[in-house]
C-alpha cells in the first residue's frame, strides 16, 4: 500500500467499547464525539518495530544495501522506531574489531532463538550499517544492552560505539531485557526490583562515564509491575532517562490451548501480559515519573506466535485495535516484535530468498495512518464488545476508525455524512493467511455506515 494515499497524520481516535446488541440483527449503533475535550496526541514516530540484538552478529542485514527491507520499513512510516533487543540482548558482547568470516547466520528471529546458539557478536561495522540502514528509513533507535549476563565495561564500550555512530538516531538504552524474569536464570531466586535497580544505576553511572550524553529508557519487563515501579520512583533522579518502557503480548505461550482466535478478539485476552491493573499501574507510573511510556516489545502471542492465529487476518485486527487503544491511553508507541519468519513477525524473510510480510503488516498501516493527530473523546453505544471505535483530529479534519471483530456487519450512524473516501482494513476470512490488505475504498455519503464483519474501516467526516 503506497503511503502516499494517505494526509500524514489525520486522525486517530479515543477507544470506545459498546453495549451489547446480540440478538438485535440490524440494530444500529451510535457514535457520539464530544468535540469539547481532546486527548492525547499520537507521536509521529508511534509506530516501531522490535528485533533481537542477535541480529546484529550479521551486519548485512540492517544495512544501506537491504533495499528491500528498507522500502518495507519506509511503507510501515516515515519515522518510526526499530528497538533492538530481546533474550538474545542478555547473549551478546561487543567488539570494535570488524568481524573475520561469515556471519553465523543470515537472520534471526523468535523463531530461531531456540535453535540457534547464542553468543553474538556486534561489531562497530553492523552500527555503522545500521546508521546508513536508519538513515535510509528515516526510523530511530532503541538499543538494548546485556545486563543479564554482560559486564558493564563491555556495556559501556558497546554503549559509546553506538553513541557516537548511530549519533541522532538514536532515542536512548535500555540496561536489559525483562530483568524481572532474571531471577532462577541469570539471578538467585532472591533477586528483586531493589536488586535490579542497584544494578541498574551501577551500568549506567559506568556507561555515562564514557558516554556523558546518553539517554536511558526502562525498565523494559515483562509483566511484573513492582519492577516498572521502582524504576519510575527512580527515574527523577536521571536527567537522562525520558523513557519508561515495558512489553505487551495478548496471550502466550505459543502452543498453549488459550491462544485462540476467539481470545485475540477480545479486547484484553485472558493470557494477556498486562490486564486493566496493569494499565493503571502504567498511568500512575507515567505521572510519578513525568516521563512517556512506549510499548518496547510485544506482539499477539509470546514465544514466536500461534500457528492459524497470529499469521491471520485476526492478527491483523487485533494490531489496528492494539495501537489504537494504547494511543488513546496516552502511550507513545508500539513496537511489535519479530525477524526471521517466525508466525507473528510483520516482515518475514531473508535478503537471500526475499521479504514478504503477514497480515499483521497491514495492521500497523492502519494505526500508523493516524500518526500525529489528537485523541477525541466519544461513545459507542448498541454494539457488540468486538467492536470498538476510535477518533481523532488533525488541522481541522476529523476522522473515525470502526473496528469490527465480530462474525457479521454492523451499522453505526455517524454524527455526520461520512465522506465518500474511506479507507478498509479486510482480508477473504478470519482464518486468511494470504490477501489481508489495507488500502482506499470507496462509500456512499451517509450518516450511516455499514462495517462488515472482520474488518476495521476508517471514515472522513
Amino acid at each position: 500500500m503506497n503511503r502516499r494515499h494517505f494526509v500524514a497524520g489525520m486522525a486517530a481516535g479515543v477507544a470506545v467499547t459498546a453495549m451489547p446488541s446480540f440478538g438485535q440483527p440490524g440494530a444500529t449503533t451510535k457514535l457520539e464525539i464530544d468535540a469539547t475535550k481532546t486527548g492525547p496526541t499520537i507521536p509521529r514516530d508511534f509506530t516501531g518495530l522490535s528485533y533481537e540484538s542477535a541480529q546484529l552478529a550479521n551486519p548485512e542485514f540492517f544495512a544501506p544495501g537491504n533495499k528491500e527491507l528498507i522500502a518495507l520499513f519506509r511503507a510501515l512510516s516515515p519515522s518510526g522506531n526499530l528497538r533492538l533487543g530481546g533474550g538474545s540482548s542478555e547473549y551478546t558482547t561487543y567488539s570494535d574489531a570488524d568481524p573475520v568470516g561469515s556471519p553465523p547466520f543470515e537472520v534471526f528471529g523468535p523463531d530461531t532463538s531456540k535453535t540457534v546458539k547464542h553468543g553474538t557478536v556486534t561489531t562497530a561495522l553492523a552500527l555503522r550499517n545500521l546508521r546508513e540502514f536508519l538513515d535510509a528509513t528515516g526510523w530511530s533507535c532503541l538499543y538494548g544492552l546485556n545486563l543479564g549476563q554482560g559486564t558493564k565495561e563491555n556495556a559501556a564500550a558497546e554503549a559509546a560505539a553506538a553513541f557516537r555512530i548511530l549519533g541522532p538516531r538514536l532515542i536512548a538504552f535500555q540496561i536489559a531485557n525483562e530483568p524481572d524474569s532474571f531471577r532462577n536464570r541469570y539471578r538467585p531466586a532472591t533477586w528483586g526490583p531493589a536488586d535490579y535497580m542497584r544494578e541498574w544505576n551501577d551500568f549506567h553511572d559506568t556507561i555515562v562515564a564514557t558516554a556523558p550524553d546518553a539517554k536511558f529508557a526502562g525498565p523494559d519487563i515483562s509483566n511484573k509491575l513492582p519492577f516498572l515501579t521502582v524504576f519510575a520512583n527512580e527515574a527523577p533522579r536521571h536527567k537522562d532517562v525520558i523513557l519508561m518502557t515495558a512489553h505487551y503480548y495478548a496471550m502466550g505461550p505459543a502452543g498453549s490451548q488459550g491462544a485462540t482466535l476467539d481470545q485475540l478478539a477480545e479486547a484484553v485476552p485472558k493470557q494477556a501480559t498486562m490486564h486493566e491493573a496493569g494499565f493503571a499501574a502504567v498511568a500512575q507510573a507515567m505521572k510519578l515519573a513525568r516521563l512517556p511510556f512506549r510499548m518496547s516489545e510485544g506482539n499477539s502471542c509470546w514465544n514466536g506466535g500461534q500457528p492459524g492465529v497470529s499469521d491471520t487476518l485476526a492478527s491483523a485486527l487485533w494490531c489496528a485495535d492494539t495501537m489504537l487503544r494504547f494511543a488513546a491511553l496516552g502511550w507513545c508507541g508500539v513496537n511489535l516484535h519479530g525477524g526471521g519468519s517466525g508466525f507473528y513477525t510483520p516482515i518475514a524473510g531473508a535478503p537471500s530468498t526475499g521479504f514478504s510480510h503477514r497480515p499483521e503488516y497491514s495492521g500497523i498501516q492502519f494505526g500508523q495512518s493516524f500518526a500525529g493527530a489528537n485523541m477525541r473523546p466519544a461513545t459507542l453505544t448498541g454494539a457488540g464488545p468486538h467492536v470498538t471505535a476510535y477518533v481523532a483530529e488533525n488541522a481541522g479534519r476529523r476522522r473515525v476508525a470502526i473496528i469490527n471483530k465480530d462474525n457479521g456487519p454492523v451499522s453505526v450512524e455517524l454524527p455526520t455524512r461520512a465522506r465518500a473516501k474511506a479507507w478498509k482494513l479486510s482480508g477473504p476470512s478470519l482464518e486468511s493467511k494470504e490477501g489481508t490488505m489495507f488500502g482506499e475504498a470507496g462509500v456512499a455519503r451517509s450518516s450511516v455506515v455499514s462495517v462488515p464483519g472482520h474488518t476495521g474501516m476508517i471514515y472522513e467526516l
